[in-house]
């Protein structure tokens, strides 16, 4: 790569300490408060989606408002806590809130596997679909925050799904329907947000959130936030763009 090419993805200084101080008070207070839910027997299906939420919410905040460079600089830092809570392992209050009990023995794996996915889903997104990456940032976010717990306390239709490592994984009927509810509803404000007319839209909210079910449903357990991002970017890109 470049030095003008590495340029583009880093921030300038400024833009760098506001992105990342921003990512880390949601990383220390989205973490905080997951970690105490779990303290007090909240099932990790809900701990591990609010932190979740609240991680991909502001990422497309940051990305609104100052691209990519302030993104990279917002996904390094929390990167950066959740990598410190999975080197401190079992016991520690992120690390627990994080760790699903269905992924043993492979609860480390399925962390650091959607950290991943993530950061990359994140950056072909943006590098391929411009602005409209924080429509696949939401939609992945907020579908996925939903999806699980809601397959969890409401799932009676499951069906079996690609995974690593050997674990057994599964989604439910149930939650793929709440993810495609939640990401109409994001990619909605997130259209909106970025000045698509209204009408348009309307249009392209449910469309794009079919697109997210849908490749969330087919995709590798650990791997749909790599796989949602970018397919929902690209159709809003192709739709809306």
């Amino acid at each position: 790569m470049s030095v003008q090419a590495l340029s583009a993805l880093l921030p300038a200084p400024t833009t760098g300490l506001l992105a990342g101080g921003t990512g880390l008070a949601l990383a220390w207070g989205m973490g905080t408060a997951a970690a105490r839910l779990r303290a007090r027997g909240v099932r990790v299906p809900y701990t591990r989606k609010l932190f979740h939420f609240g991680i991909f919410t502001g990422a497309a905040a940051v990305h609104a408002l100052g691209g990519l460079p302030a993104t990279n600089a917002f996904g390094a830092v929390v990167a950066a806590w959740v990598l410190l809570a999975v080197l401190r392992g079992d016991g520690d209050p992120l690390y627990e809130a994080l760790a699903r009990d269905t992924d043993r023995p492979r609860r480390t794996l399925f962390i650091l596997v959607p950290l991943a996915t993530t950061a990359l889903g994140g950056l072909l997104s943006a590098l391929l679909a411009g602005p409209f990456a924080a429509v696949g940032y939401v939609v992945a976010g907020w579908g996925d925050a939903v999806g699980e717990p809601v397959g969890a306390r409401w799932g009676r239709h499951p069906y079996r799904v690609p995974s690593l490592g050997g674990v057994s994984a599964r989604r439910t009927v149930e939650g793929s329907a709440a993810v495609f509810a939640a990401g109409a509803l994001a990619a909605l404000l997130a259209l909106l947000g970025l000045g698509v007319p209204g009408g348009t839209a309307l249009f392209v909210a449910p469309a794009v959130a079919a697109v997210g079910a849908a490749v969330e449903a087919v995709s590798h357990h650990g791997t749909d936030n790599l796989t949602v991002q970018l397919a929902v970017s690209l159709a809003a890109l192709a739709l809306a763009g």
